[in-house]
């Protein structure tokens, strides 16, 4: 049996997995009256406005890897590099780089004892955000300007391609704003799908999730499929927080779901202002790690 044949045992206890004092109800909280950002609120009001079949496609072209495509060759280390200083525009919970957040889900997964690819699942996770450096505020895309439009880069991902549920998303006071929404091809419980035609023949909104599983299959790492769901899905709170899209779930996605749903307690509870964690101190395990999994050298992003 190896690491990924039985089913994982999600923690219910947040205490095992926190590394800060903030109460589990006090994370992921999206209302004015609570005092979150006005730039995450404004994220979301651009994600629901912009994210349409016809934008997913879009980017679908602009960020190809078949025929060995790429936009730049870099190492993992040089990727993290220009990551440093990304912060995301989308979350209420943290105000550092995203650099640092990589770090602390990485090092929480390896202190509970989970195995080295999901170690390593941690610390790529989100690095699908690179995308910055080739895109523009026009595309969501903006990483440079203090205050840049970065609806494509982060934040929950829900799919195009039928109705966005209003009782599973955060701010679902946007969905009407959603060309798609008005759109019979695209605005019923279905839309262009039929009834369990499985996870992966959905199209979740596009941002870093999407990109960074591309890129890792691109780069034909050897990373479980467990591992390639978690960077995948784990926005998708909808799905694996809120239980949307039961209608379109195959059988083998109720196995799926639980790999999502344990490695996301680690990428929200480990989120810690006073929880520094540097690069060069525990770079050489995970560089390691990299090459183990096929992602040594220089790779196609």
């Amino acid at each position: 049996m190896n690491d990924t044949d039985s089913r994982p045992t999600i923690p219910m206890d947040m205490a095992s997995i926190k590394t800060n004092e903030k109460a589990d109800d006090k994370f992921r909280v999206y209302t004015e009256e609570s005092g979150t950002p006005q730039r995450v609120i404004d994220h979301y009001r651009d994600m629901r406005i912009n994210h349409t079949v016809t934008f997913y496609k879009k980017m679908e072209r602009k960020y190809d890897f078949s025929n060995k495509s790429y936009r730049q060759l870099m190492t993992i280390e040089e990727a993290f590099a220009e990551l440093e200083n990304y912060v995301d525009s989308s979350d209420p919970d943290l105000d550092l780089p995203n650099m640092l957040h990589l770090l602390q889900t990485a090092e929480g997964i390896r202190r509970a004892g989970h195995p080295d690819w999901m170690q390593l699942t941690g610390l790529l996770h989100d690095m699908g955000k690179i995308m910055f450096l080739w895109g523009d505020g026009n595309d969501g895309q903006d990483g440079y300007s203090p205050n840049g439009k970065q609806w494509a880069l982060g934040g929950d991902t829900f799919v195009v391609g039928c109705r966005i549920p209003d009782d599973a998303v955060v701010l679902p006071e946007f969905n009407v704003l959603n060309p798609d929404m008005s759109d019979p091809r695209y605005n019923t419980d279905y839309g262009i799908y039929s009834p369990h035609c499985g996870i992966d023949k959905l199209m979740f909104a596009w941002g870093h999730d999407e990109y960074m599983y591309r890129m890792l299959v691109a780069n034909e790492c050897s990373l479980p499929r467990e591992a390639l769901d978690m960077i995948r899905y784990h926005s998708a709170y909808p799905w694996h927080d809120k239980g949307a899209y039961k209608n379109l779930m195959a059988e083998e996605d109720e196995e799926r779901i639980e790999w999502v749903k344990l490695f996301n307690r680690f990428d929200l509870y480990t989120k810690d202002e006073g929880n520094d964690i540097k690069l060069e101190d525990t770079w050489p395990y995970y560089k390691n790690l990299c090459e183990k999994y096929g992602l040594g050298g220089k790779l196609r992003w």
